[in-house]
């Protein structure tokens, strides 16, 4: 009977411990500090879960456009076509004319006066200067316009100028022979400066 007595007073105290050991491991869980570092600061540094912080509204930097080089327009096959004619058709007229120094037609030339003629006839217009002007006032052509109708080609130190007709010659206006078409030999190869070629207007205005 002295064990049924105190009963209730051994269940009493283990109801008062398990409070008192409930009270304590919830305190000690409330004091700890959460350190869970998923996000950051604008700063860079840890942010924990409970953190508080400003995010800027303002948009992300976007990364500047990368600059693409600019390129010459150039002519379409048609507008090639048009202007090959137009040029063709000026130095065939002139072919055969006299030479006469600061010449520029219309029926005697000099070397730049004849490619001063030629251009204006097929509708590309310029001021009239020596061959060495030219040379100074254009850009080099690429690779693969350096033997293409139209372009300018120069020999003996910008002293003389021709109109190259392909790779294997150029018109130009010879102080002993006058207009006339010249191949790529020996003599004139050996000569070469290098080439020039003159911007063509889009669309063409020919004479």
């Amino acid at each position: 009977m002295s064990v049924l007595k105190k009963f209730p007073l051994v269940l009493a105290a283990c109801l008062l411990l398990c409070t008192l050991a409930a009270s304590a491991t919830a305190q000690t869980e409330f004091s700890r500090p959460r350190q869970v570092a998923r996000t950051f600061t604008p700063d860079g540094q840890p942010a924990f879960e409970n953190d508080i912080f400003l995010v800027s509204e303002a948009a992300p930097a976007l990364p500047e456009a990368s600059k693409t080089e600019i390129t010459k327009p150039t002519l379409s096959p048609l507008r090639t076509l048009q202007f090959n004619s137009l040029l063709m058709s000026a130095i065939e007229r002139r072919l055969g004319s006299p030479y006469v120094y600061g010449a520029t037609g219309p029926n005697v030339f000099d070397c730049s006066g004849f490619v001063w003629s030629v251009f204006q006839s097929a509708g590309v217009s310029f001021e009239r200067v020596s061959a060495r002007s030219l040379w100074n006032q254009y850009a080099p052509p690429s690779e693969d316009e350096k033997y293409k109708l139209g372009t300018l080609v120069f020999f003996n130190n910008l002293k003389h100028v021709g109109i190259v007709a392909d790779a294997n010659g150029f018109y130009h206006a010879s102080s002993s022979h006058g207009v006339e078409y010249s191949p790529f030999n020996d003599y004139w190869t050996s000569r070469i400066v290098g080439f020039r070629r003159i911007p063509v207007p889009m669309p063409l205005v020919a004479e």
